[in-house]
């Protein structure tokens, strides 16, 4: 999988951030440069957010490169993009807008999001079994968790494409019957809030091929916005806002679970406290909730790391533009083979990333081996060895990604060895070195 978040090598610091940040320990700093673990990242963005010196960005498509590939461009924004806009009183100014930056047409990624939301309730009512509590598929970031930490959770996943990518499917379809032209010669991006779904717009999770030709980052759209929604106060606007209230919620964390009209359900955002919810689910401590929201961002899909805004002030500014809107303006329809539509593709799969190795003899020998060098670690956390903690060092050092030296601590044990001297604190930064030593020079 090509991911969306790199780091930028020559910016890095070696700070050790982004390693105390990352939900899956997937970023380790070696010669006093971070790297990333591509097979553990899960592109939650956290690290992006976090850094202090820029280093790690997320990467985007261009909008001035793409629009020249097709003859007809269609944009698909996302209802986070609403909330980025200060005294915003109508959608369709943003729409609009979008129009004046070249592309022909507009689908809303809000109206997709209410026709999924409509079919899941005709599924409820309709009796259908499925494994129970559901959680929400809408979240790649929370995808791939799953599929790599808590694979028994596979079946509990609402086995529904994202609104994305029912948008990307419908928008060119649509774009078909007005123009005539064939659907490779139709351009479909995405406008969204975080890296984790542009890597999604190109490697779908659900579906066998890609259905998006490419996904824009909120903050590129953002600015080359401003100047054509300016121009646009007191013109005539096309009515080109087609979802309500149900639709734009999914902008934050709970819309979805509204816009499902369910009574027993638990909305969930921030990556650490998705973590903890899934942990609870699979231990079997949440019994009573029949669908669980997890928002990898926090307050949701406005909280991401390709936004520009305060994510608490673009919820607000969401909320706002809700009130002016019916409860919903699409109602999922289709019948015979179409009804398909929105399942997915292929199967989801475990990725086996935390694996120590095929043959289970090996894999247990090395689990041994780690447990035994981790006993013999302070279990301090320091991060000064690169990993994040003295758990993930100790796996480092059995797999071969780094040396038992690297920890400060096993060095000093190196140095007393090398000098002969009973203790070696001078080879330690002053807050690791022994109370005692420290006191008896004080003295």
């Amino acid at each position: 999988m090509k991911h969306s978040v790199v780091l930028e090598y020559k910016r890095c610091r070696g700070c050790t951030t982004c390693i105390k940040n990352c939900p899956t320990e997937a970023i380790r700093v070696r010669n006093g440069k971070a790297t990333i673990l591509n097979a553990r990242c899960i592109d939650c963005g956290k690290c992006i957010q976090v850094c202090p010196h820029k280093a790690i960005k997320s990467i985007s498509d261009t909008p001035a490169a793409q629009l020249t590939r097709f003859q007809y461009n269609v944009a698909l924004p996302e209802p986070a993009l609403y909330g980025q806009f200060q005294n915003m009183d109508d959608i369709d100014y943003i729409l609009n807008g979008l129009l004046a930056l070249g592309f022909q047409d507009v689908f809303e990624v809000a109206r997709a999001a209410e026709l999924l939301a409509d079919y899941q309730r005709q599924v409820i009512t309709g009796g259908v079994e499925r494994v129970m509590p559901q959680i929400s598929s809408a979240c790649p970031t929370v995808m791939r968790l799953i599929r790599m930490r808590f694979p028994k959770l596979i079946p509990n996943i609402s086995p529904v494409i994202t609104p994305m990518e029912l948008a990307a499917i419908l928008a060119r379809r649509e774009a078909v019957d007005k123009t005539g032209l064939k659907p490779e010669e139709i351009g479909v991006y995405a406008i969204v809030p975080c890296s984790s779904k542009v890597t999604a717009a190109h490697t779908p999770d659900a579906l066998e091929r890609p259905v998006l030709d490419g996904a824009f980052a909120i903050r590129d759209v953002y600015l080359k916005l401003l100047s054509p929604m300016k121009k646009l106060r007191g013109a005539t606007l096309r009515p080109l806002s087609s979802a309500g209230i149900m639709g734009v919620g999914w902008a934050y964390c709970g819309g979805e679970s509204a816009a499902r009209m369910g009574e027993r359900y638990v909305a969930v955002d921030g990556i650490e406290n998705v973590i903890r919810m899934l942990e609870e689910i699979e231990d079997g401590r949440l019994p009573e909730a029949d669908f669980i929201e997890l928002n990898a961002c926090v307050q949701g899909c406005v909280g991401g790391c390709l936004t520009v805004e305060n994510p608490y002030a673009a919820r607000m500014r969401v909320k706002k533009l809700m009130k002016g809107l019916p409860v919903s303006r699409n109602r999922f329809t289709f019948t015979g083979p179409d009804r398909d539509i929105v399942k997915f593709d292929q199967e989801l799969q475990y990725v086996p990333v935390f694996v120590l190795d095929e043959d289970r003899g090996a894999a247990m020998e090395k689990l041994m081996r780690i447990e035994e060098l981790e006993a013999q670690l302070p279990g301090l956390h320091c991060g000064s060895c690169g990993a994040p903690s003295c758990r993930a060092f100790a796996e480092d050092v059995v797999l071969g990604r780094a040396s038992v030296e690297d920890c400060i601590f096993k060095m000093r044990e190196r140095m007393q060895y090398i000098t002969g001297s009973p203790d070696a604190n001078e080879y330690l930064p002053a807050p690791f070195r022994h109370q005692a030593e420290k006191g008896k020079k004080e003295k």
